[in-house]
């Protein structure tokens, strides 16, 4: 909305509509390679519980029936996953309900700045997703300042229009004092310093567009450059979850299995004596 007012104002309708074509094209691109890297691992892990839920129910009770008929001590892992099965329904209860009160809650806060700013925080400190997330959003920011500075924009409208086209607190939350300090004199490049949100790669890029005169263009290049690292981290996630959400399951299942059955060779021993 406000790029085709802008668009509009300096009669550059033309050129910010190819922009925003391109922005969009690029943001639905990217989420659905998103969604498609994580679609099966979601699946994998849904029919894990699923099968979980079924062994501990249905499974588990009928080994630990046979167990009671011979009353021989049991193994103790094959005691924890009786006990566990004896109490299936309350612990998978409760998992669902903590799932649904962190929906409800997030959906219930998601507007305040201080869960808005703690939520960020984590999400960042997430071993290779956060960083994954955070070149998704700065790939974003250096997309939108290419956008509004391409269609003539001063440095501050362009940051302002940028913190209401980006839904991300820590850099939200950094335009605002990128701003103040623009205003006082500062560079672009040295407010971007103080923010670690913003990696040097973006600031150095930044401080060599600027001395040169030529931020649109170092804007495009760097979001190209994020796209592309973008892109291969996120087949990376499927390459790396796939074999571990296997192997996960199998040592699961296995150790199920081999609890339910270690016994029964024991009873076996005992019947044949």
């Amino acid at each position: 909305y406000y790029s085709v007012q802008i668009g509009e104002e300096t009669r550059k309708l033309e050129e910010v509509l190819a922009e925003l074509q391109k922005y969009f094209n690029r943001k639905i691109q990217m989420r659905r390679q998103i969604v498609s890297v994580l679609t099966y691992p979601t699946i994998v892990l849904l029919v894990t519980v699923l099968v979980l839920y079924f062994m501990l129910t249905k499974v588990v009770p009928m080994f630990s029936s046979v167990f009671r008929q011979f009353g021989s001590e049991l193994p103790k892992t094959t005691q924890w996953i009786i006990k566990i099965s004896n109490h299936s329904g309350l612990i998978f209860s409760i998992f669902f309900m903590v799932v649904i009160g962190l929906v409800v809650t997030h959906y219930s806060l998601r507007n305040k700045d201080s869960y808005r700013a703690f939520t960020s925080k984590m999400i960042l400190r997430i071993p290779y997703f956060g960083n994954l997330i955070r070149k998704i959003y700065i790939s974003r920011f250096c997309q939108s300042m290419n956008l509004l500075i391409t269609s003539k924009t001063t440095l501050l409208t362009s940051l302002s229009l940028t913190s209401k086209m980006i839904d991300f607190y820590p850099i939200e939350q950094s335009i605002i004092q990128i701003k103040t300090d623009i205003t006082k004199g500062a560079s672009l490049h040295e407010s971007l310093k103080k923010h670690s949100i913003y990696e040097n790669k973006l600031v150095s890029m930044v401080e060599v567009a600027e001395q040169i005169n030529q931020l649109d263009t170092m804007f495009e290049r760097l979001t190209e450059q994020y796209n592309e690292d973008i892109n291969h981290q996120t087949k990376m996630i499927g390459v790396i979850l796939e074999p571990l959400i296997i192997i996960v399951i199998g040592v699961i299942v296995g150790v199920i299995m081999i609890s339910m059955y270690a016994p029964m060779f024991d009873l076996s021993k005992i019947i044949n004596n």
